[in-house]
Formats: structure tokens, sequence, C-alpha cells
């Protein structure tokens, strides 16, 4: 407001006085200073005070001493002497009266008839006529500002306007809205003085005089004040003013300047007092104001406030002309001058010695950076991007030039040095045209050439890892793979914002880069001498040199140019530590992409190079060696992993890749399989689930590669075991481990297995103290717990010592499992195996796991190392899936060649070769049960003990019935005799031998569950090859997943065989027993319809050897199913008939058999309980009862009492 500018305002110092009450301060103030201020001072010593104290009432001596050599300060007292309620009153019927005629009407109740111009009835009135006066004019104001609805209007009015009753004005101004507050609110007076010459001086004076209002002041102006100031006069006008403000209260500056970006209005306002509150508080060295408030609104989360300024440089930039007066000319203006105020002021005309050469003589080049400008210099480059970036503003010549000057400066070698050439380096490539003359290109080119030479210096002195030339290698890959959507990306992140970059800006650096500079082969070359970052992690951010070699090995450029990358390779990832990198899985993944698929069809062997294994045996290296195996570790466990993860995608690759390779004849090397027995894979994701936080997705990435690859290694058991060896009560047992325990060595339990016949309480001793160990603790036991294990076969040997020696074995599947698979095999063999010297290899084991079985028979009836054996059989039947299939990508070459002479025959060696696989992994499956099922059966000094035991039981069991009374009566004599014989020896060998078999049993059992879930067809297998019929009731009641017989029992029914059929109608039998459920209802009823089918083909010979086994299953079907009775009775009465029929020309007649048969169909409850006998009693020279259809018709008869007392007696 130029028309204040010969007004004197109130100074910061006054103004601090009058809001602190010091009396002091307002007594040091000079005659016209105090001038401003009293009205609110004539008012403290007139009006009676709340604060009733003694330094008051001195305070107010002192404020009445100082008025009393003041002239005005009588008016100002006859002004207070008014009676303030009658002008109050008159002024609310003056406003009630406007409302009713308009705002336009010339009638007034305050102020009766002028007589002469405001001016001059001013000077003529009285004080009360003068606060009439001023109240009616300011009244007037106000309304005509609420009906203006937001657009601004200049109000001339003489009485605000003469030089020469602006004081006297002011004074009725201050006391009207004291004693006046309601009628006049401050915040609506400050509003209306806006549009009045000297509008600002008044508000300030109003201000001064109630210095509490302040803030509310300024708030109100802001609130009501335009989204942008500089476009319009009532903003400039409203802006000028609350500068003003702050100026004559400087404290409360910054605080206005928050209100302003809180509204989102008057940018030119926040800009003004940052301005104002830079040149108060200048400092060369560190970061201006100016430049953090502009940074912080354009560069900040707020969306909102971001638009807001944008908007207020674009409007500004799009005004013809900038004048002196205009904010944002200043703001450019001072950020110019602290742009230049870094700058070095030394100019050389000479060129350094590097660029001699190619630069021209007349170019000048400014000298370092200065450390304590770096920070500023970096600030001032963001906040330049962001102008133009985000805001749109468009440099002139001199701030371009400048800011070339800048960015090209060559800072010393720090932290912040490293991050300021970061910076300059991406805004040269957001903003390329500020490089528009030939001399800035070569100033420009001689700063990059720079760059690359003292890009090693930097980061060996600065200390950082993240430096400026990895991110120069990375956008010179990006250039020459043209990938500059890349390049925005990175510049974008480096300058920590999201500007707009157009892909054909960058047409010209693309030209320096990829001709002058960093052609591709100086790239390749380059890259490969950066030095790895030590301790590579997460923690480490910015660009690094695993970026730079991951988009090289993208774009193929390592096995163009026939550069050797697999050495920087390995040595970064024997550099690394938790948390991992994210950038290193990805590298590895194009790194074996590169090794096994040529850059070119044109060149197959243009691949880099693989691992090599004794590099990758180093990495391992004392992992697996003893007690002390972590302290002789040289490699973290961080690289272990990643060197598994490599070798595992590596071999995946190769067999995701094998038709491809075999059709481009390639052969990549792969690893060798005494290379993957040497590394300890289990041990490895053990210690990875302990760190899958710092792993990231490592430790899912290697289960997905060992699931696939190493399914044996992959066992749900073998997790679910982990867990008890692992948890809460595993970490319990290490708090009760002693130092005995760790005394002893395994030469100690080597010594105690050799003397184990003679003392069993040394090996118990030592083994219970080898459970309180980790299961890497026990690893240096292996051996010679392995190696004993045959002597746990003696008789004699405590369980106690088994089940321990069970425990430990299983603690150590989870570390060694192939290692420890092949010593225990190897260690249960028989004894008198002279037939194979040499022991088995993983190898032999995976190609046939029915090894493990050919064990010693001891095992067999040996629960605990049983219990191992199978262990080991399922695992060994996994491996060797994973192994033949394997085998067949690895030999996919052998498929290839035939169709090189027939091109339809492609695929029919893989489908052949494919099936012979699945046959002979389904042949070894079913192998592996049957011997299991054999070992099931009781041998022939267990049968005694079985029959004894069990006899009681298997009243129950269907086929009880099979035999003859006579043979019945016979069997109980043997057994009477059998269990006189075993009293004499004793119970406890019985009650072990039968305990042994049934645990063996059930743990086979649970081992055929889990194989015929995983494969219902193994199961439809080994019961199409059928097994032996004592077997049937153990394997129905001990394997869950036997109802899935159920379904393919009708299709071994329909099979021509005459014992396949037998064998499906003897286990529906169990099936119907152990699940009555409506399916097995519809099978059964098809089992007694193909009884009645073959009735009538059968000769008399089959007849006899299909229903002598059959018939008692019927009673299983009645038992399951009552209603079956009459279909079964009516198959037995048809039966009887055949065989009668069959007879009918001999001798003995069978029609009483008959009739008997029918009787009991009809009337069976007349007999309660009937007895199995023969239907007639036979001598020992009677040839009849030899006959088969006698002993068949015997068979029903019995068959007939057996359904009829379990149907009367609930049997």
């Amino acid at each position: 407001m130029a028309d204040c500018s010969a007004l004197q305002f109130v100074s910061p110092y006054a103004f601090e006085a009058m809001q602190k009450v010091d009396v002091v301060r307002l007594a040091a103030l000079s005659d016209p200073e105090l001038r401003l201020l009293l009205p609110c001072l004539v008012r403290m010593a007139l009006c009676a005070p709340a604060d009733q104290s003694q330094g008051w009432a001195q305070d107010k001596k002192l404020i009445l001493r100082l008025l009393s050599g003041v002239e005005a300060v009588n008016s100002i007292v006859a002004l207070l002497s008014v009676d303030f309620h009658a002008l109050e009153q008159d002024a609310n019927k003056e406003q009630q009266l406007r409302h009713k005629l308009g705002g336009g009407s010339g009638e007034s109740i305050l102020v009766s008839q002028l007589q002469h111009g405001l001016t001059l009835e001013f000077e003529h009135s009285d004080s009360p006529r003068r606060l009439r006066l001023v109240l009616s004019e300011l009244l007037a104001i106000m309304n005509k500002v609420a009906e203006a609805n937001c657009e601004f209007f200049f109000k001339s009015s003489e009485l605000f306007e003469s030089p020469v009753y602006l004081e006297e004005a002011a004074d009725v101004l201050c006391i009207l809205q004291a004693e006046l507050p309601s009628l006049l609110p401050i915040v609506d007076v400050a509003e209306a003085l806006l549009h009045v010459k000297n509008g600002a001086w008044f508000l300030c004076l109003l201000v001064a005089n109630v210095p509490d209002s302040f803030n509310e002041v300024c708030r109100g102006l802001i609130k009501n004040g335009e989204r942008q100031d500089e476009e319009s006069f009532g903003g400039r006008r409203r802006t000028e003013a609350l500068r003003q403000l702050c100026k004559m209260n400087p404290a409360q500056a910054l605080r206005v300047r928050g209100m302003v970006v809180e509204e989102c209005h008057l940018p030119g306002l926040g800009v003004g007092l940052t301005l104002d509150h830079t040149k108060n508080e200048s400092s060369e060295d560190s970061v201006s104001d100016l430049v953090c408030f502009v940074s912080g609104l354009l560069l900040g989360t707020n969306a909102k406030v971001r638009t807001w300024f944008g908007t207020f440089i674009r409007n500004g930039q799009q005004r013809k002309r900038e004048t002196v007066s205009s904010v944002l000319w200043q703001m450019r203006r001072q950020l110019l001058l602290e742009l230049m105020g870094i700058l070095p002021t030394v100019r050389s005309m000479h060129v350094p010695e590097e660029a001699e050469a190619d630069m021209e003589p007349n170019v000048s080049v400014y000298s370092g950076l200065k450390e304590e400008h770096v920070v500023k210099a970096s600030a001032l480059l963001r906040l330049y991007c962001a102008l133009m970036g985000i805001a749109g503003l468009k440099p002139t010549d001199e701030e371009a030039e400048q800011l070339l000057q800048l960015m090209t400066s060559r800072p010393p070698a720090t932290p912040a040095g490293v991050r300021f050439v970061s910076l300059s380096f991406c805004m040269l490539l957001a903003f390329s045209t500020l490089v528009s003359t030939p001399e800035q290109e070569q100033l420009m080119v001689m700063w990059l050439s720079w760059m690359i030479k003292e890009e090693a210096y930097f980061e060996s002195t600065s200390g950082v890892s993240a430096s400026f030339g990895e991110m120069l290698l990375l956008v010179a890959m990006y250039f020459h793979s043209n990938q500059l959507s890349a390049i925005i990306d990175l510049v974008c992140s480096t300058l920590g914002m999201k500007i707009v970059i157009k892909p054909s800006s960058l047409s010209r650096m693309k030209t320096i880069f990829t001709q002058e500079i960093f052609t591709e082969q100086v790239v390749t070359a380059h890259a490969v001498r950066v030095a790895v970052t030590g301790n590579l992690s997460a923690n480490i951010t910015g660009f690094l040199p695993i970026h730079c070699i991951y988009q090289l090995l993208r774009s193929r450029s390592f096995t163009k140019h026939k550069v050797s990358i697999k050495d920087w390779i390995y040595r970064q990832l024997c550099e690394t530590t938790t948390p991992l990198h994210p950038q290193l899985l990805p590298l590895i993944d194009v790194y074996i992409n590169s090794v096994l698929t040529p850059a070119s069809k044109s060149n197959p062997e243009a691949t880099n190079q693989p691992i090599t294994e004794q590099e990758i045996l180093n990495v391992f290296e004392g992992l697996m060696g003893g007690e002390n195996a972590r302290l002789n570790q040289r490699y973290e466990i961080t690289a272990q992993l990643l060197v598994l993860y490599y070798i595992l995608s590596y071999e995946e690759a190769i067999l995701a890749s094998s038709k491809t390779l075999a059709a481009m004849q390639r052969k990549p090397k792969s690893y060798s399989p005494a290379l993957m027995d040497q590394i300890p894979i289990k041990y490895l994701i053990r210690q990875a689930q302990g760190l899958q936080q710092e792993l990231g997705g490592l430790h899912s990435a290697l289960l997905r590669l060992l699931a696939t690859n190493y399914p044996h290694l992959s066992i749900v058991d073998d997790w679910i075991c982990e867990e008890h060896i692992t948890g809460t009560d595993a970490l319990l047992r290490r708090m009760l481990l002693t130092d005995a325990a760790k005394k002893h060595s395994p030469k100690q339990l080597q010594e105690a297995f050799s003397a184990l016949q003679g003392n069993h309480t040394q090996v118990l001793q030592i083994l219970e103290h080898l459970t309180l160990l980790s299961a890497g603790e026990l690893i240096p036991y292996a051996e010679a717990l392995t190696s004993n294990m045959n002597q746990l076969l003696y008789p004699g040997i405590p369980r106690r010592i088994l089940q321990t020696v069970n425990r430990l074995w299983m603690a150590l599947n989870t570390v060694m499992p192939r290692r420890l698979w092949v010593m225990t095999a190897n260690a249960l063999q028989p004894s008198n195996n002279v037939v194979r010297q040499q022991k088995y290899t993983q190898k032999d084991l995976m190609i046939d796991p029915l090894i493990v079985l050919r064990c010693d028979q001891r095992v067999h009836r040996c629960p605990p190392l049983m219990d191992i054996t199978l262990h080991m059989l399922n695992g060994y039947l996994l491996a060797s899936k994973a192994f033949l299939s394997a085998h067949l990508k690895e030999t996919a070459d052998q498929d290839i060649r035939p169709s090189q002479n027939n091109l339809m025959g492609l695929e029919a060696p893989e489908v052949t070769r494919e099936e012979l696989k699945n046959a002979l992994l389904a042949a070894q499956d079913s192998a592996a049960v049957q011997i299991l099922l054999e070992i099931c059966l009781p041998m022939e000094e267990e049968k005694p003990l079985i029959n004894n035991s069990c006899g009681r039981q298997q009243k129950g069991i269907p086929g009880a019935a099979n035999s003859s009374p006579r043979k019945k009566k016979l069997k109980e004599e043997e057994e009477e005799e059998e269990e006189m014989e075993v009293e004499g020896n004793g119970e406890k060998e019985e009650k072990s031998l039968l305990c042994n078999l049934r645990e063996v049993q059930c743990l086979i059992c649970c081992l055929l569950h889990q194989m015929f879930i995983a494969d219902p067809n193994i199961a439809k297998l080994v019961h199409f090859q059928g097994y032996p019929y004592e077997l049937l009731g153990l394997t129905v009641a001990g394997i869950p997943s036997m109802h899935i017989c159920l379904d393919f029992i009708p299709e071994l029914i329909a099979q021509p065989e005459l014992e396949k059929q037998i064998f499906a109608i003897q286990l529906l039998s169990y099936l119907c027993i152990q699940y009555a459920l409506p399916k097995s209802l519809s099978v059964a009823r098809l089992a007694i319809n193909v009884m009645g089918t073959l009735l009538t083909v059968l000769t008399e010979a089959k007849r006899y050897t299909f229903f002598v086994p059959t018939l008692p299953c019927l009673v299983s079907f009645c038992q399951a199913f009552p209603p079956l009775y009459e279909d079964i009775m009516s198959l037995l009465i048809q039966i009887g008939q055949v065989c009668a029929s069959d007879v009918a020309t001999e001798t003995r007649d069978f029609d009483p058999i008959i009739t008997r048969l029918q009787q009991l169909k009809e009337k069976p409850y007349e007999r309660t309980r009937l007895h199995k006998e023969p239907a007639h009693k036979t001598g020992p020279g009677d040839t009849s009862s030899l006959d088969p259809n006698v002993q068949l018709c015997q068979c029903i008869e019995n068959t007939f009492i057996e359904i009829i007392n379990m149907s009367v007696g609930g049997v």
C-alpha cells in the first residue's frame, strides 16, 4: 500500500511493550510512537482495573505520569466521557432502518443533517458528535462489505483520507471498538478498513491498542481472503495489510504463515512473510527459511497445498510483465541471490588437465564447492527441480546459467558431496533444456567425465557404499537398452518427487551417453572392475553395483562382449548379511538365465560361466565339520543360503529348459550328485526358518525348490516332528544340560556300544545325556550311533535304549537326513550278506528304494528300528520319483534325435518313456507295499501265541466259519495243548512277541495309509494283485483310507480270474462291517448278484472252490445290512438246490437237507439257538462225505445257522 508509506507505523518494540504492559519500555518510547498508543493507555489509566495488586498500582501511577505531559490525552478523555449505551442504541436503530429502507438510504439517526463536508463537520464537532460521525461512516462501509458478495470495492472517505485528522479519527476508531465490541467486532472492522485509504495504518493502530486480538484479526483476514492474492487488487491490499501487521509483531509471523498454508489462501502473503523472515535472519551456510518453506509446500504430502502453490507460480508467470513489487519476482530474485552466494567466486580460465584436450580455452569453469555449502546447494537443486517440474516454473536465461554452473561444480568427497552429485546428475537428465549452447554441453560432458574418474575416490573417502558411479552405470545401461521409462523412474526416486519427463527430452543425453561417454563395451568392462558392496544388506539404500550388474545381465551385455561376470557375482554373494537385500534373488535368477540361454541363436556359445563346484564347497566349508562348526565357518549363513538357492534354482532351470537345450544341441554343466550330497540342505533350511523376517522371500523360495526337486526332504511328518524337537520341550531340556553331557565324545559312545552286551547302563546314560543336545550338536555322534545299530538287534536289549536311539535318530534327521539314511541303511544290512561287499551309496538307494527293506530280519520285529526303516523307505520312494523324473528330463535329447528324420514322431518316444517311468514307479511302490504286508504276517513261532491270545476275538471275524465243525474241534484241541506248553515257558516272552508284532503292524498301517492317500492308484494296484486273506482284518481296521477300495471292488469282481473274485468278496465283507454306508450296501448287493450268476455258470469243481471261502462273507453282509437277508437266504437255497441236483442220481438222498434249509428260512425263530453240526452223521467208511457237493451243503447249513444265531441273539 503506497498510500501508507509516509505514515508512521507502530514499531515492534512498542507493540511488544503494549503486549506485555511493560511500563518501563513504554516510558522509553518517543512522543510520536506514544501518540499511536494513547487510546489504550488512557483507558488503562481511567478504567477500574481487575488487578488490585500493589504492583499494578505503581505501574498505573507511572502511566498517569507518562500521560500527563501529552495534550491529546484530554480529547481522548472527552471521548470516554460519552454515554456509549445511548450511542449503541442509536446505532442499532440506524442499522435496522438501513435494513428496511435499503443500504442506499441517505437518512441517518446517528448523524442528523450535515451542513458541511464530513471533514469540516468532524473538525467543528464535539466529542460525542465525532464518535457518531466515525461510527456512521464505519457502519456504512461494513454494511457494504457484507452486501458485496466477495467482490472487492474501494470506498473513498474524507474522514479516513485527510492527513490532518488521521490521528483523531484513529483515536475515535479505537475507542468505539473498545467500548462497543458487540456492535463492532474487531474482525469485521479490520475487514472494512481494507476498503479505505490508509486502511493498513488504521488496522495496525487498532490491533496495537488491542494487542490480544492479533491472532484473531490475522486468521479472520486470511480466512476471508482470496486463494490467489496476486491476481486482484483486493488480494494485494489484504496481503500488504497482513505483512504490516506481522512487521509490527514479527514473533507471530511464522504462525500467520502457518494459517496461510492451513487455509490455502493468500500464497503471496506466505512467500512475503518468508522473505521478510529470511532478510531478518540471513545465514550464508545454513539452508534459508525460504528454501525450506517453498520446498515443504511443493514436496510435502498434502496434494491440496501442492496444487494451490503450483497455481500461484503458474499464474504469476502468465502475467505479461513481472514488476519489482511482485512477490513471485521477489522470491525468484532471492533464490537466485542465494544460489549465486554459494557458488565459488573465483572463475578459472584454465581448463583442468584431464579435459584440456577436449575443452575450448574460453570456457569458464567454477572451482570446487565449499564443504559448508554442499547441503545448501543440494536443497536449492531440489527446490528448483520442484519449481520447474511440479509448479511449472520456466527459468530465465540467468537462472539457467547459474543453475548449470552450480550443478557442474565439484563438491568435496563427503556423503553430502555424493548426494549433491547424484542430485545434479538427475537434474541434468530431468531438465536437459538447461543445456542450450555448445559451450554448456561441453561443460556438462567434462563434468560427467570427472564423475567417472573420481567415483572410486569419492566412495573410498566418503565411506558411502551407494555412490554416484553406480547411478552413471545404471543410466548408461538403460540408455543402451532404450529403457527410458526406467531412467525417468530412477530420476524421480533420486530427486524424491514425481515429475513429468518426456522421453523425447532424453534423446540428446542418450546420444552423449551411448556414443561419447559410455559405449556398451566400456560399460561392461567398467562394471566388472567395480568393487562389490561389503556386507551388502537391505540397510544399504541407494543405487549400488548390484543394480548395474543386474541390468547388464538382463540386457546380456556381458555375453555379447565376452566379459566374465561369474567371479563378481560369486564375491558379491559371499559379501552379504542380514537383512537380505531385495535385489539379490533377481540377480541370481537373471544370472542363471544368462548361463543357460544364449544371447542369440546365431551364437549359441555366448553364455556366462556357472559357479564352479569348488567355489560352492568353499562356502560350506566347516559347516558340518564337528562340534565347533560355527567357529570354523568362513562365510555367514546369508551367503550359504544364497548359494544354496543358486544351486537349486540352477538345477531346476536346467530341467525346465531341457527340451529347448536339447533342440539347440546344448548340454550345460550340471552339478554332480556328490556335490549335492555334501551340502547340508536340511540344516540350512532349518537355519533359514528362524531368520524368516531378515531373509525376506528367500525362505519361501527355498521351500518351493525343496518341495519340487527334493520331496524326500520336505515330508510333512518331518516338519511336525521338528516342532517337538525344536519347540518348548527342547528348550526346557537344554536348561537341564549338565557338564557331564558335554563331556561325552563320539569315541566314548563307540566304546560303550562295544561293551553293550555286558553293560547296558553306560550306553543308556550316554544316550540320555545326548538327548539334551540340539540337533546340530548331535552331528558328530551320527557315525557312532548308526554304525552300532546292528548290535541293538540282539535279544535282551532294553526297550529304553531302543527308544532313545530312535529319538536321537529323528533329531539328526532334521539336520542331515540324506547322510543319515545312507549310514543307517548300510548299518542295518544282514551280517551274512556276503554278496555285496561295498556299501550302498545315495544313488543306489534312490534307484532301488527296496534295498531299505532288505535289512536284517530282526529289524521287522523291533518297532523303534522298524520306525526308522519305514521313515527311510518313505523318503527314498519319494526321492526315486524325483530322480527318475529328473533323469527323464536330462535325457530329453533322446526324444529329439528321432524327430530329425520324422517330424510326426516327436511325441511318440516321450509318451513311451513317460509311461515306462510311471510303470516302474507303480511296480516299485506296489512291491514295497507287498513286502510290508508280508512283514505283518506272523512267523511260524508267533502263530501259536497269536492263536492263543486272539482266538476269542476271531469268533466275530468274517471267515471264521470257513472250516467244518470237525476241523474246529480238532483246532480247539491243538490250541489247548499249545497253551499248556507255552505256560511253562513264561508269559513275558509271549506278551513281548505279541506286542512287537502288533506295534510293527500299526507302524506299517500308518505308512500304507499315507501312501494310499498320496496316490489311490497304489491301493488299487495292490488289491488287484491281492495279498493273504489273513491280513484283510488288519488292513481294513488299521488303514483308515481303505474305504477307497469301495470304488474299484465292482471292477475287481468283474475280473475273469476266480481268485480275484473271491478276494474282492472277502475284502468287501470286511469293508461292510467297518463302513456300513449306502455305497457299501449297493456294492454288497452287486456281489450277491454276481454270486448268483456264477452259480449258474461254474463247474462242480470251481463251484466248490468259489463258494466255500465266500459263503462266510454272507454272514457279514447280513450283519452290516439286514435288508439283504431275503436275498442271501434265497441265494443259499439256490446253491443247495444246485448241489442236490448234481448228486440226484447218487444213492444218498439230499431231499431231507433241502427240506431242512427251507424250514430254516421260513421259521427261523422257532429254534432260538442252533448248533453248527453236519446234516447227518458220517462214519469213517462213508465216502460220500468227501463229495464236494456234500461239503458245500454242510457249509451252507453252517452259514444258515450263523445268520440265524446272529439275527436272533445279536451276535
